[in-house]
């Protein structure tokens, strides 16, 4: 889908009616560096794997100043995380308070412009992001691909790399990321492992099978951020 083809969907009310953005970013385009470092996670509903990774990431790098939304490609608008995510989430970390008051929304274009770091669920959210706003394509990641191309890049060359994109935050992470889309055709993998499954109205078991999927990757994105903050 093009992106006046996006346009027109969403005003043929195709799309559910999200209301106003929840939690707006600040500040205005990528770049203005007076705006935080802003990470956007996104999956399919917004209820189960997306506010995980949003509500994981931002226990461990609010208190850095980051900034962590999430959304969803076909958000149930206005729906809380599902219970049995809201208890991974509690049992890896989280806020209680965070799990238990967020609240679904679409995805939208000022959402992927506002983002420095897109981390999406799964391949086909990566590929509906980026025909959005291809200009993202760089910065847009699914998790377990992160991961995936974080496994060649030790801590001296992310701090190199880093260094090297400046002094800001917003440029040293820009750098970072660049150096993984490098990669890219270059580490290997089978594409589904570059997922993470989706456990919505599935067993617990499945749940926590999606969970073990995508703690690890988060484990490697706070990694690359800090590097960035470093």
């Amino acid at each position: 889908m093009s992106r006046r083809e996006w346009r027109e969907h969403q005003a043929s009310g195709d799309a559910p009616a999200a209301g106003p953005i929840a939690a707006p970013f600040l500040g205005g385009p990528v770049g203005d560096d007076d705006r935080p470092l802003t990470i956007l996670t996104v999956c399919t509903g917004n209820i189960c794997r997306s506010p995980l990774a949003e509500v994981l990431l931002r226990a461990r790098l609010e208190p850095l100043g980051v900034k962590v939304h999430s959304a969803g490609t076909h958000a149930l608008v206005g729906h809380a995380m599902t219970e049995p995510a809201q208890q991974l989430a509690i049992d890896a970390g989280a806020r209680a308070d965070a799990a238990a008051g967020h609240s679904a929304r679409y995805l939208r274009e000022p959402l992927l412009l506002q983002a420095d770091l897109v981390l999406t669920m799964a391949r086909e959210h990566s590929a509906h992001a980026i025909r959005m706003v291809p200009s993202r394509i760089r910065r847009t990641f699914t998790a377990r691909e992160f991961a995936r191309l974080c496994a060649g890049v030790g801590e001296t060359a992310a701090q190199q790399a880093a260094d090297a994109g400046g002094t800001t935050p917003r440029a040293r992470l820009a750098a970072l990321l660049s150096l993984l889309a490098e990669q890219r055709g270059f580490a290997a993998s089978a594409d589904e492992n570059d997922d993470v499954i989706d456990p919505y109205r599935r067993s617990a078991a499945t749940y926590a099978k999606s969970a073990g999927q995508l703690l690890p990757a988060l484990d490697e994105v706070e990694r690359m951020v800090r590097a960035s903050l470093a």
